[in-house]
């Protein structure tokens, strides 16, 4: 019995290691998706926005 919960313990150690690296990746200004596909998932009419030289400093 120790032994069952101690592997299930140690499967659901190891799971959590290996799903804590994914990453996600989002439109906007996260730089992970081209200025032409954010403009096309946010549905915005210029892409402009999300060009990384078109931004205005703040």
């Amino acid at each position: 019995m120790l032994r069952k919960t101690l592997q299930f313990a140690a499967l659901i150690t190891l799971s959590l290691f290996l799903f804590a690296g994914c990453t996600t990746y989002t439109a906007g200004r996260s730089g992970n998706v081209p200025p032409g596909k954010a403009k096309k998932i946010t549905g915005s009419k210029s892409a402009k926005p999300y060009a990384p030289g078109q931004r205005k400093k703040k």
